[in-house]
């Protein structure tokens, strides 16, 4: 048995080795808790900033859920309808649900949080709705016309429901009290929370008695916290420390193909980049199966097209497929009026071809695909300087205009219907975190179809359109499809990834007597 490694050294901050040491690796006998690290920092109770996570720990609930394959199905909302004309869904409310601090919900409470979560950037402002209220025991959402994606949008994880009593005096949740199986003890912004099964939950109680949740940045870090016990289950590991957690006997390691992909954000506005063909030779310099091999150590990931074989309907095996051509991208670029400069570098009009890439370090591998990129791009002649900072310089440049590149893993089923994020991504004016400086007439038209129409022939078509428009005109750079890597405790049973990403699971688990 390998000796124990020091874990708290390797930690950033004193309050996360504080909250381990407390803990520490769990015994047999004290087997009712369990320690999840991941990542991500929940930085705030407002489910509009963090509720990725408030929904993963099941803290707080949505309207609708869905199953692993995206199915949708009863959330808090036992049914939904909508009228012959499409522009209004009536939601029925499960009865008996209270929230944390004992105050039941109602349709006025719903109706409270989604009028706040549509007022907000998000997914449900991308809803042509005009009005959300409370009608007896029901929900009522009315709408400028028809948009059958909307029970799909209220399963996101920013439409969840916090209490009333969550609020403060501007109406922003503070803190983190909904309906869901785990109540929260103690919440430590932005690195950690504590939670207790909820006893008067509605459906099914936790088989666990107590939770916690650690956000640890660094790979090495999650690694060594699986391998040494300190927790239980471990998410989004870098390869080497996946590698190494193979052979440790106390551990279960598992890999899922998930519909996030590793993509490139272009600013198709960038003088450098406003031509297609300018965009197509950068794609055509990446060798994406080196690039799957050596650093996502997933061959079968090298990309083909954006969307993954992982989403269904919306992967179009008929695209032709992405491929390396460092040739081909000269010659685009030749094209285009670039020449090789005195150091190799492409110069036009007495510009040098060169650009900034932003990216993050909470996903291990992008630092490292944004290294392998700086030199295939230098090999045609793109010089590529790499910015390794928060998460939030990228929405940051998109908002202010001085994004050029960036290099982040997006997940298209943040809703259970892809269509949520699509039309998030590709719709009029982009979003954060899909095009910018790029608006398609054609592509804001299928878009349109597909969340308006519930017919799978319609939808099909347009969805054609969505993935052979972004194929050709390459607003985003698609590079390697994801895997979903996972470190389980032995003993701890009733774990399920979920590809969807919504869930940890944890009501689900227990452990072994």
């Amino acid at each position: 048995m390998p000796a124990r490694p020091d874990v708290t050294a390797l930690l950033a901050a004193p309050a996360l080795a504080a909250l381990l040491l407390v803990n520490g690796p769990l015994t047999a006998a004290e087997r009712t808790s369990v320690n999840v690290v991941s990542p991500w920092e929940v930085a705030s109770a407002d489910p509009v900033v963090s509720g990725f996570a408030i929904q993963k720990l099941q803290i707080m609930e949505s309207l609708v859920d869905a199953d692993a394959e995206g199915t949708l199905r009863p959330g808090l909302a036992t049914d939904w309808s909508v009228s012959e004309d499409g522009s209004r869904w009536l939601f029925s409310l499960r009865d008996g649900v209270r929230f944390h601090d004992g105050t039941p919900l109602d349709a006025s409470a719903v109706a409270q949080a989604l009028n706040r979560a549509f007022e907000q950037p998000g997914v449900l402002a991308q809803a042509p709705i005009t009005g959300i209220l409370a009608e007896d025991d029901r929900l009522v959402v009315e709408l400028e016309r028809p948009f059958a994606a909307l029970p799909a949008l209220l399963a996101h994880a920013t439409t969840v429901i916090p209490a009333p009593g969550a609020r403060d005096a501007d109406g922003v949740p503070a803190s983190l009290i909904g309906t869901g199986p785990f109540r929260v003890t103690t919440f430590s912004p932005p690195q950690a929370i504590e939670m207790a099964r909820f006893d008067d939950y509605w459906g099914e109680a936790p088989g666990i008695e107590t939770a916690s949740y650690l956000a640890a940045g660094r790979a090495e870090t999650r690694a060594l916290l699986a391998e040494s016990g300190d927790a239980d289950l471990v998410f989004t590991l870098d390869p080497p420390g996946f590698a190494r957690l193979a052979d440790v006997p106390d551990v279960d390691t598992i890999a899922v193909p998930i519909p996030r992909v590793v993509t490139l954000k272009v600013n198709a506005a960038h003088p450098f980049l406003d031509d297609s063909r300018a965009r197509e030779a950068l794609s055509l310099a990446i060798d994406r199966a080196g690039i799957a091999a050596a650093i996502t150590r997933f061959p079968e990931g090298a990309a083909t097209q954006l969307f993954p074989p992982a989403l269904g309907a919306w992967h179009d095996e008929s695209l032709s497929p992405l491929r390396t051509d460092a040739e081909a991208a000269s010659a685009l670029l030749a094209e285009l009026g670039w020449a090789p400069g005195d150091d190799g570098v492409l110069t036009r009009d007495g510009e040098r071809f060169e650009l900034e890439l932003r990216t993050f370090p909470d996903r291990p591998e992008l630092p490292l695909i944004a290294a392998a990129l700086q030199d295939q791009w230098r090999a045609i002649g793109v010089a590529l300087d790499v910015t390794v900072a928060n998460y939030s310089v990228i929405p940051e440049g998109h908002q202010d205009g001085t994004l050029e590149v960036a290099l982040y893993a997006r997940n298209y089923a943040l809703t259970p219907d892809p269509i949520g994020t699509v039309l998030q991504d590709f719709g009029k004016d982009g979003g954060d975190w899909g095009a910018m400086g790029w608006d398609n007439p054609t592509v804001i038209d299928a878009l349109d179809r597909i969340a308006a129409s519930g017919d799978e022939d319609v939808r099909s078509e347009a969805i054609g359109t969505v993935a052979a428009s972004i194929q050709a005109q390459l607003p985003v750079i698609p590079i390697v499809w994801y895997q979903h890597t996972v470190a389980i405790a032995k003993g701890l049973e009733g774990v399920v990834i979920d590809p969807l990403q919504r869930s940890y699971g944890l009501s689900a688990v227990s452990w072994s007597k």
